[in-house]
């Protein structure tokens, strides 16, 4: 292999501990996936073990389940993975909603639903997602946070066959996962909804998502006239019938003269599949238009920095993308704005002009305004273009509603009009400055201005009026509404909503009186560590695998970024410098907030205390950290975290 900077963030025998400690017993409320047993570690004594810790709203969740889908494949003799679900959300608490994203997202493994984190704090899991591996005879041998670990597990997993093998301690056979009855319906977790007008009037493309596919819905909202992809999880460009998707979302309808231009109709955000996609409405064949299929990771603040230079003059179909979640046609900036889940950014794709561009988002995760090179996003999963030609956004993660308002040098200032921040939520109406949503889906901009969300986690249809300020409730007790349109095709105006838990589209009245709900904010349950003010040392254990050693040939090779929500939280300490040490000074009178931290090391293929040599391998090792904290007189004044895998 040449020399490279690669994305791994995990090696392979330095994953494991270096001490012996017996996983904690497996508790929560009950399982899914198991037939109705109960599944404790004696049971799964002779098996290599993966917890993976994860909660359905959390798109590095997502990821992680890709990741881990050939892992499962490649060793399921000898390896179970269990999901053990730890919500964030009061909505993901929900027995049945959680029920239904295992089967929307196909997770073919046993799940601890864990409500009231018991198993997470037992494990010491601090991020979405975590990973614990414990080996056949019941001790935890890796402890790993974040996605991008696939390669490293990979050679863990080898490693452990091979040594209990050896000592007969390795157990083949089948695991206890037991799959639940199927379901079938013409839709299944329908995503987004488009209306196709004069292309085919009375009509609606809608994004099949468990069925990975697009189809086109007669105005009844339940007849199939056409569908886009032959069903099947996958990529496949070309016709209707043989072209494949992989949980795809958002759509948007490109202008007739750019449509004939570029040769399709209609842009697709293949979210699984880390691609946009084109769809010619005339012929119904599908091409890929900007993506490679490698999901895009963005590693530090100088790899961000580099995203304008490695976008600029690239053919966009040679480029890694991240989940593309929803699109929408900007004719202020001739270009469609695509909501880049995956990296937390908004970026513009000119399809006659063939370019992509970061519109907005800086690569951090949270609520920031301001300048878009600038703004924080979190998942954002909904896009509409309002009359005056701002974006608006609804950006889930921090159940807020964003706006990005174009600037004379062709870019956009962020400003937020509902929303706290990244673990602030809840279901109250009334002043925007205090109301609440709860990971929000969808928007859309009615005729007189005002903004309609799909609140989805609230299964609710929620206004915002911008003249007033105002925000109250149009329709609620849906089951997981994730797009929402204003249907003008009849004798009266009327909402169109995409009902995903549902599997089908409804059609409500717009009310003449609207609701004011008052359900209370609320934190997510995340337990906050206690830190004490003043003086806070951090500290990020990292040593490089068996068989590299830090790549020091241009000065220290680690460096370590810390930020606040609010910012106010540190008086010291923040910003980006070498070292994986540093101490802060907390603000006593911030009473709580979030600590991000970002780690880096980069190593290189060659023994400890030799050279490193000509055309090394080099290996860059990242992990992100969201603290949660509360200021308190007897708090913690350090904090120890590991960059890679080693025992809590």
């Amino acid at each position: 292999m040449s020399s490279s900077t690669t994305s791994e963030t995990t090696g392979t025998a330095d994953l494991r501990t270096d001490y012996r400690v017996r996983a904690s017993e497996l508790v929560g409320r009950g399982w899914l996936n198991t037939g109705g047993a109960d599944v404790d570690l004696a049971s799964l004594r002779g098996k290599i073990v993966v917890l993976d810790f994860w909660t359905f709203c959390c798109i590095n969740c997502l990821h992680v389940l890709d990741e881990l889908r050939p892992l499962e494949e490649k060793y399921g003799d000898v390896l179970v993975t269990i999901g053990v679900h730890s919500p964030k959300f009061e909505h993901e608490a929900d027995p049945e909603a959680l029920a239904a994203a295992v089967d929307r997202y196909e997770i073919h493994r046993p799940v601890l639903d864990d409500p009231e984190l018991t198993t997470w704090q037992a494990y010491a899991a601090r991020a979405w997602p975590t990973l614990v591996v414990i080996d056949p005879e019941g001790y935890i041998v890796a402890h790993l946070t974040g996605e991008g670990h696939g390669h490293g597990l990979a050679s863990l997993i080898t490693e452990l066959v091979e040594e209990h093998d050896a000592k007969g301690t390795l157990h083949r056979g089948q695991g206890p996962y037991v799959p639940p009855p199927a379901t079938e319906s013409a839709l299944r977790f329908p995503g987004k909804v488009l209306p196709l007008g004069d292309r085919a009037p009375g009509h609606y493309l809608v994004s099949d998502t468990g069925h990975h596919r697009v189809v086109e819905l007669d105005a009844d909202l339940t007849t199939v006239l056409r569908a886009y992809g032959d069903g099947e999880r996958g990529f496949a460009d070309g016709a209707a019938d043989a072209a494949r998707f992989s949980e795809p979302q958002g759509l948007t309808l490109l202008p007739a003269e750019v449509a004939a231009t570029v040769g399709y109709d209609v842009v697709v955000a293949d979210t699984v599949g880390h691609r946009l996609r084109g769809l010619n409405l005339a012929d119904g064949t599908v091409r890929t238009v900007v993506g490679n299929g490698v999901q895009r990771l963005i590693q530090d603040p100088a790899d961000a920095a580099r995203e304008p230079e490695r976008l600029a003059g690239a053919d966009p179909v040679d480029v890694a993308i991240s989940s593309p979640w929803d699109v929408v046609w900007s004719p202020e900036l001739a270009a469609v704005v695509v909501a880049m889940a995956g990296t937390h950014q908004i970026f513009a794709f000119d399809p006659v002009g063939r370019s992509l561009r970061i519109l907005a988002g800086n690569g951090n995760e949270g609520l920031l305004d301001g300048p878009g090179a600038d703004a924080w996003f979190a998942q954002t999963s909904g896009l509409v273009a309002g009359a005056d030609g701002s974006i608006w956004a609804a950006d889930s993660e921090t159940s807020s509603l964003r706006r990005l308002v174009p600037t004379a040098d062709g870019g956009v200032a962020v400003e937020t009009a509902i929303g706290a921040g990244l673990f602030d939520f809840g279901f109250r109406d009334g002043d925007a400055a205090q109301a609440r949503l709860q990971h929000p889906l969808g928007v859309t901009v009615l005729p007189d201005g005002s903004v309609v969300l799909a609140d989805t986690y609230n299964g609710a249809i929620r206004r915002y009026e911008p003249t007033t300020g105002q925000v109250s409730t149009l329709a609620r007790d849906l089951a997981e509404p994730s797009d929402v349109l204003l249907d003008t095709s009849g004798s009266q105006p009327l909402l169109l909503v995409v009902e995903t838990n549902a599997h089908q589209l409804v059609r409500l009245p717009v009310p003449a009186q609207a609701l004011t709900v008052d359900e209370g904010a609320a934190q997510t349950q995340r337990p906050r560590s206690a830190v004490a003010a003043g003086a806070f040392d951090v500290s990020i254990r990292f040593s490089a695998p068996t068989g590299q050693k830090l790549d020091d040939r241009w000065g220290d090779p680690t460096q370590l970024k810390v930020s606040a929500t609010p910012a106010e939280l540190l008086l010291d300490g923040a910003g980006s410098s070498t070292g994986l040490s540093r101490t802060l000074r907390i603000n006593p009178d911030v009473p709580e907030g979030v600590l991000h931290l970002t780690a880096r090391a980069a190593a290189c293929d060659g023994e400890k205390d030799g050279p490193i040599p000509d055309h090394a391998a080099c290996h860059l090792y990242q992990q992100d950290w969201g603290i949660p904290v509360t200021v308190t007189a007897d708090g913690e004044s350090d904090l120890v975290l590991e960059l890679r895998g080693v025992n809590a």
